[in-house]
């Protein structure tokens, strides 16, 4: 089963005698690594798959690693086996301990703007950009395990002053809607095993063999939650490359590869360095680049795919002229190498720099798909709609209670939720059902109570509806009936609010279609939204060059990449530069270099607008810091070349074909 691994990754999948530390260079294949050692300890080492997790960033990793490891272990169940992300494993742990932390085993997980909407009412009003500053600063303490009474001596400014003074009432709020954010996720099982030994044991009992996907990413909760798990034994496999540590910014901390270290004398350390992606010109250029960081570690990536071509570099007037040289140049390439758009990646350090190019693609009718954009479902408006069905389903969904009846503004406010919540966490009951007992009357005034009575006589009342009625008569009433559209135009300006009831007829005009089309009622129709992305349209199959901000693009890999806007104040970013934070910036430029496996094609522009007018910028170091022996600098000025030439003609063919 291993005999298709080269020996380093051999030697990291059978290794058990202790910790390893895994140094997985750009396209080396970790996730081999990581599934072939799960299928060597089930099928070689007899161990349990319900014994074993593998931990990764996204649910796209996860789903991956499970079919690869379900391809690999044919014959083996492995139902039981645990591939998740960090933050699914931990609703599973507070799940399962929730008494331990005063919670009820159906918490609700607040997203961003549910945690927005709680900052602005306890803060009383500050203006969008203090709230975001608050968020991301009660964030950074969290991964950072600092409790609230720990906060204000670490406030430094304006804004964490502000935050470390609403952290304990923001926490007061949370417990009392029985609710947690996303980065209790990982805090929570931490303060669990570090204050309930029996449930560490149960955990660690029950967890015996752990593999951690893109290590470098961890932040300080996240390795504190690994280190519990994984006990004195330290029975892990931590997979990972300081050299694409790129979330910082996000409260990763790579200082945790060299933690690793010093927590574990024995580990074993193995560095995968065979590339199986690129070719070996873009490899030396990606060598040549980091070299210029701090290393925790020595590696050289290299491959059996050739030299390759040269790195090309070329300098253009303006963005615009840049974009529409990007969008010409793989319509030539396309059109003479006979390859598909889906072949072509055009990565940029900010999503700003997508407008010039999604138009100039537009022009030369070059059909595109967006990574890392905002989902249709994650939309406000659509998710205060989706909230109401989420409720018609299921009453219980105290989440979907709290922004249903504070959206639109029923006059029910913190104070009224928060009796609520406290009535129905020490009855252990959803606040839909506190909302009828009688005993619930002694905790409110009688006026706020009739108006949450009045919420819940309205839900029930659609939701014996929605069971019966076809799905757009019904859905189209209820919006009618909460005066949502009156309320955004009441809240928002005239262009925003016109934007947003766009977006939620687009929606009731779905479910309508959708109700029809397969025979559903609404309840039946809702229960399907969570499972279908309308507006998702990263399809494998479909066929569009794909646009990605470089931190999207980790993981990813293309045969043809352009990175456009390699200047000074972009790549790197103006605030890594004023901030003395370049390491990070040439990683993400690392990154960029590693996604490429054929051809990798360099843009910057001579002058860019800023703040209103026009200026003249740089080229990026990181272009010199890749090495002339990589690079090919076509002249502007001098004749075509006769690639160019080729070029323009395939260009030209392609547009009489088209017409």
């Amino acid at each position: 089963m291993l005999s298709k691994l080269n020996a380093p990754q051999r030697e990291a999948a059978k290794y058990l005698d202790g910790p390893c530390l895994v140094l997985a260079g750009a396209g080396s294949g970790k996730t081999r690594v990581i599934t072939h050692k799960i299928a060597h300890l089930v099928i070689t080492c007899g161990m349990e798959p319900r014994n074993i997790a593998a931990i990764t960033f996204t649910n796209k990793a996860a789903k991956e690693m499970q079919e690869r490891v379900a391809q690999l272990m044919q014959g083996h169940s492995i139902k039981a086996l645990t591939v998740c992300t960090f933050h699914a494993l931990g609703v599973r742990i507070v799940r399962q301990e929730a008494k331990l932390v005063g919670l009820k085993p159906q918490f609700s997980i607040l997203d961003s703007s549910d945690i927005m909407q709680i900052i602005a009412e306890i803060s009383g009003g500050a203006d969008k950009a203090t709230l975001k500053g608050i968020q991301w600063a009660i964030s950074g303490w969290k991964n950072a395990l600092i409790p609230p009474q720990e906060a204000e001596k670490l406030a430094s400014d304006e804004i964490t002053a502000a935050a470390a003074k609403l952290y304990p009432a923001y926490e007061k709020t949370l417990r009392a809607y029985q609710a947690v954010d996303f980065d209790d996720l990982i805090r929570l099982p931490v303060e669990i095993f570090e204050n309930h030994p029996e449930a560490l044991e149960r955990w660690q009992n029950k967890l015996r063999y752990l593999l951690v996907d893109e290590y470098q990413d961890t932040n300080r909760a996240q390795y504190k939650l690994l280190r519990l798990l994984a006990g004195v034994r330290g029975a892990f496999t931590a997979v990972g490359d300081d050299d694409q540590a790129i979330y910082a910014w996000r409260g990763a901390d790579v200082e945790n590869l060299n933690l690793l270290q010093s927590d574990y004398p024995k580990l074993k350390v193995i560095k995968l360095e065979q590339n199986y992606r690129s070719t070996n010109r873009i490899l030396t250029a990606a060598n040549t680049l980091i070299a210029n960081n701090t290393k925790l570690f020595e590696k050289t990536l290299w491959s059996e795919h050739g030299m390759g071509d040269p790195i090309r570099v070329v300098m253009q007037r303006s963005p615009e002229a840049e974009a529409d040289w990007v969008a010409a140049r793989i319509s030539a390439h396309r059109f003479e190498f006979k390859t598909h758009y889906r072949d072509y990646a055009i990565l940029y350090r900010g999503n700003h720099q997508a407008r010039l190019i999604e138009q100039a693609l537009r022009n030369h009718k070059i059909s595109y798909v967006i990574s890392g954009g905002q989902s249709f479902f994650d939309r406000p408006e659509i998710k205060d709609i989706t909230c109401y069905l989420r409720l018609l389903l299921n009453s219980d969904d105290d989440l979907a209670f709290i922004r249903a009846i504070t959206t639109p503004k029923r006059g029910i406010g913190a104070a009224t939720l928060e009796a609520l919540g406290n009535y129905a966490g020490a009855r252990h009951i959803s606040l839909f059902a506190a909302a009828h007992e009688e005993g619930v009357a002694q905790h409110m005034s009688s006026r706020h109570l009739e108006s949450v009575r009045e919420f819940c006589a309205f839900i029930n009342r659609i939701e014996y509806r929605a069971n019966r009625e076809p799905a757009g008569q019904v859905i189209h009433d209820m919006i009618r009936a909460i005066g949502y559209e009156t309320w955004l135009f009441e809240n928002c300006d005239t262009r925003e609010a016109e934007t947003k009831w766009s977006n939620v007829t687009d929606f009731s005009g779905w479910i309508s279609r959708k109700g029809e089309e397969d025979g559903k009622t609404l309840i039946e129709t809702a229960q399907t939204i969570a499972l279908i992305s309308m507006l998702d349209k990263e399809d494998d199959d479909f066929d569009g060059v794909q646009l990605a901000t470089l931190h999207a693009s980790k993981g990813l890999e293309w045969p043809h990449v352009f990175l456009i806007g390699v200047e000074e104040g972009l790549l790197p970013h103006q605030s890594s530069i004023d901030n003395d934070q370049i390491e990070e910036e040439r990683r993400l430029m690392y990154v960029g270099v590693t996604r490429a496996q054929r051809s990798l094609t360099i843009t910057a522009c001579e002058k860019r607008k800023a703040a209103g007018e026009v200026r003249t910028v740089e080229a990026s170091r990181f272009i010199d810091e890749l090495g002339e022996g990589s690079l090919h600098r076509p002249d502007r000025n001098a004749p075509a070349s006769r690639e160019d030439a080729q070029a323009r003609l395939a260009a030209l063919r392609e547009m009489l074909g088209r017409s």
